[in-house]
């Protein structure tokens, strides 16, 4: 059989491990990195790859089998229909979509074109994710008190500077959707999600959002939100950008008969006897080229499985832009582009939504007790 041949479209930040990961495969004869796509000049590429400023030249001019998109959040249904419309399996780095409108569309292009879509959340192929979701299923932990998912990690002035769409709710009118919750740790919701076994658009019964601010930005950085899904399961996500130290996100089932703690990052579960337990996780890209080659074999993370996650992203995406956190809740650190906020206890305010299963406002969050402010800073 010939070996596939692989396009990366988006090669720089999060994109540069995807050229990595196909440079490995290609070492193992699993697959060919035959092109990349990019409007900004790519480096340390292979001789014979050849180099594109976009999707649509790159694929008049080559013969690939699959494409990996590591876009902008609003580019990704364009560019994933443009590649399956033109006979290529996609691999689409997450949120696959800024709104559940997009989720439809993506989902209507994959039917009609019988194309394989493989979303970039690696949390989903970890066996650490799956064997506690077997677990939960199983009744391990008895009746399950509700799900958490918790994040507490720092980002900087530059973070929120590297691209035009960082930070931002909208973009020339379109839908982006970036923040805390529907992106860098979107990968926290969808695990909960699957631990629960409600991964569908169908499986989530409602949302609420509370949604925060400490940086001069659109989207929120500060935030919880509770949704409940069609089991009546309560998942509860307390998250930040704004902390005082970056630390591994954690997804928590509460259950009567006992908790356990998925650290997905390690590709770890902690249980209450003290028993820690380390675990591999299958290589996104690995499966999409099995799945190709044997439509037997099961994609990780089909777009369908990412429907309760889209859910959340609508939600917020329909909610009101977020609230500014007061400057009495903020300490500033750093300067230029080392630049950024502390949210005051914001560690412990997580920490007791995640163990109440409340949002912020209902815990009494010094930053929800004021007037709501929303207004329009100078961007950093």
């Amino acid at each position: 059989m010939t070996t596939p041949g692989v396009a990366v479209v988006g090669v720089h930040g999060h994109g540069a491990s995807h050229v990595r990961n196909v440079a490995r495969l290609a070492e193992t004869g699993r697959a060919r990195l035959v092109a990349v796509a990019d409007p900004r000049p790519a480096e340390n590429l292979p001789d014979d790859v050849q180099v594109f400023a976009g999707l649509e030249e790159l694929l008049k001019a080559t013969e690939i089998d699959v494409v990996i998109i590591s876009t902008p959040i609003q580019t990704h249904l364009p560019l994933a229909e443009l590649a399956m419309r033109a006979g290529v399996d996609v691999l689409l780095e997450k949120p696959p979509t800024a709104s559940l409108a997009e989720f439809e569309a993506l989902s209507a292009v994959i039917s009609e074109t019988g194309r394989a879509c493989q979303v970039g959340f690696q949390a989903q192929a970890s066996k650490a994710t799956l064997t506690l979701a077997s677990m939960v299923a199983d009744g391990r932990f008895g009746e399950i008190r509700g799900i958490s998912a918790v994040g507490k990690w720092v980002r900087k002035a530059q973070y929120f500077q590297r691209a035009r769409w960082a930070g931002r709710r909208t973009l020339d009118g379109i839908a982006v959707v970036d923040g805390a919750v529907t992106n860098p740790l979107a990968h926290s919701t969808a695990a909960a999600l699957l631990l629960d076994g409600s991964q569908g658009l169908d499986d989530v019964r409602s949302v609420e959002t509370e949604l925060y601010r400490a940086n001069p930005i659109e989207s929120d950085d500060t935030s919880t939100v509770r949704l409940v899904t069609g089991r009546g399961t309560p998942i509860l996500i307390a998250v930040t950008l704004c902390a005082s130290e970056h630390l591994e996100p954690r997804v928590i089932v509460h259950g009567s008969e006992g908790r356990a703690v998925l650290r997905y990052a390690s590709d770890t579960l902690e249980f209450d006897d003290g028993t820690v337990r380390k675990f591999e996780r299958d290589d996104l890209l690995e499966n999409l080229l099995d799945h190709r080659a044997d439509p037997a074999v099961p994609l990780s993370v089909p777009l369908s499985a990412t429907g309760g996650f889209t859910k959340v992203v609508e939600a917020v995406r329909v909610a009101e832009d977020p609230a500014r956190i007061p400057a009495e809740c903020v300490r500033w650190e750093g300067d230029g582009l080392e630049r950024h906020p502390i949210v005051l206890d914001v560690e412990k305010w997580i920490d007791r939504a995640s163990d109440e299963l409340a949002l912020f406002s209902e815990l009494g969050a010094p930053w929800t007790q004021q007037e709501k402010t929303i207004d329009a800073e100078p961007r950093l």
